[in-house]
């Protein structure tokens, strides 16, 4: 195992470490904050380059804003959150790609609901450093948008399943560009806190 791999390890099983003992709320609300370790993965789609796989793992930071808002189903909140992403491995043809990332613009609705399953939608956007080139030929920099759906499992811990629709894309620093477009599946595991 690398040194940067048990690194990554260890960061990780901190932040789940500290999301299982920290004082909690069972649900989001206006004020609270919202502490996540996550982890997903999934495999190329049409439109950009095929026969590539990712498995990425990060730590979510967020901050309710609002309270309910919108009418009947669409009542929800907003959400603003920084995804910190120490792990993301790209399985591509030539090799593999080790990388860092950050996602800083991440905006989910959380639907408003009475019962212990709340429904979201995301949207995001960030940077991908790697070692190799993705995909292959193109640059080590890129940037990364998504949007996903996503359901909270909420108690005493909020367990989170989506699945998200991820670009890669280098946004014309190089020529070509072709990008790399996923579907992924994650799971995350956190708590709400902050306000009661």
């Amino acid at each position: 195992m690398t040194r940067s791999i048990r690194k990554t390890t260890f960061l990780f099983l901190l932040v789940l470490v500290t999301v299982s003992f920290g004082t909690a709320q069972d649900r989001p609300e206006e004020g609270g904050r919202e502490l996540q370790v996550w982890t997903g993965g999934g495999h190329s789609v049409p439109g950009g380059t095929k026969d590539t796989t990712v498995w990425n793992a990060g730590v979510r930071y967020g901050w309710i804003l609002t309270q309910p808002h919108l009418p009947g189903f669409l009542s929800g909140r907003f959400e603003l959150a920084v995804d910190a992403v120490p792990a993301f491995v790209v399985f591509q043809r030539a090799n593999t790609a080790y990388g860092a990332g950050v996602d800083p613009v991440d905006f989910r609705w959380i639907f408003a609901t009475r019962g212990k399953v709340a429904p979201y939608l995301e949207l995001n956007g960030g940077t991908l450093f790697t070692t190799h080139e993705v995909p292959t030929g193109t640059s080590t920099i890129n940037f990364t948008s998504g949007a996903a759906f996503g359901m909270y499992f909420l108690g005493e811990r909020a367990w989170s399943l989506d699945v998200r629709y991820m670009h890669i894309s280098n946004a014309g620093l190089t020529v070509p560009n072709p990008g790399v477009n996923t579907v992924q599946v994650r799971v995350g595991l956190g708590k709400f806190f902050g306000k009661k």
